[in-house]
């Protein structure tokens, strides 16, 4: 286990926020390290710091105390736009609302990241975005725009936006929480085969059901982390899927 490739390391993370008088603790002394290709869900109710949390990993906000280690870079003492570099060469984010340009094609979408990327011409970009499209299905779909597509379709076009820069970790904000049950299960099986990929996936989300298609759990509450477990039980979402009533459709 030791030769596994560290991504991502909170060594005693704090983040305090002042709010009129009073001093806010969001998070209370977080730490945890996650390894390459870890599909890893974060949990915790409404309060728990589990935003405060994603915006620490996703490099939106920075450490009161304590250190962020991405992919071995310190982010606490980076200024706001080296961390912007950081964040659009190794994360890749998926949001619960898809955030995805209107009247703009896939493809146009999944091209996004690698516009701040001098190093990729637009032939490359292009490409490079295809390729993530039918990674998640979507060869067929490519020149659709977001207004042409149903919600499973969008958040396809999401990861596929996530996947394009081949990031060292996928951030992925309550990815089904917009979704019906049987959307929710295509989503989950694309990130099950992310993960087989050997993708690392970070998931934060209130929805328990989620953590058994995971390999480990972390739980807050009251801004520490509670428990921190490895999944020896993980449930197959493709299975989840076929075991659907045939009526239960979009």
């Amino acid at each position: 286990m030791e030769n596994r490739k560290v991504v991502i390391e909170l060594q005693n993370v704090k983040r305090d926020f002042i709010v009129g008088d009073e001093t806010v603790h969001a998070l209370r002394g977080v730490s945890f390290t996650i390894y390459e290709g870890e599909f890893v869900t974060i949990m915790g109710k409404s309060g728990s710091g589990k935003s405060t949390l994603l915006n620490q990993l996703g490099c939106l906000d920075t450490p009161t105390s304590g250190e962020y280690y991405l992919d071995g870079v310190s982010v606490r003492k980076m200024s706001k736009s080296q961390r912007a570099v950081l964040r659009n060469r190794k994360i890749g984010f998926i949001f619960q609302s898809y955030n995805l340009l209107p009247k703009t094609t896939s493809v146009e979408n999944v091209e996004l990241p690698l516009m701040y990327n001098s190093e990729v011409g637009s032939k490359a970009r292009h490409q490079k975005a295809v390729e993530a499209l039918q990674a998640v299905g979507l060869g067929d779909r490519l020149y659709h725009k977001s207004n042409q597509m149903s919600g499973g379709q969008m958040q396809r076009v999401a990861i596929a936006r996530a996947l394009v820069n081949d990031p060292a970790v996928i951030l992925a904000d309550e990815a089904t929480g917009n979704l019906d049950t049987r959307t929710s299960f295509e989503i989950l099986v694309l990130f099950q085969k992310l993960h087989a990929q050997g993708r690392t996936i970070i998931f934060v989300t209130h929805n328990p059901d989620i953590a058994n298609y995971s390999s480990r759990n972390i739980m807050l509450r009251d801004g520490k982390v509670i428990s921190d477990e490895v999944n020896h039980n993980i449930l197959s979402a493709e299975e989840g899927l076929a075991a659907l009533p045939a009526n239960s459709d979009e």
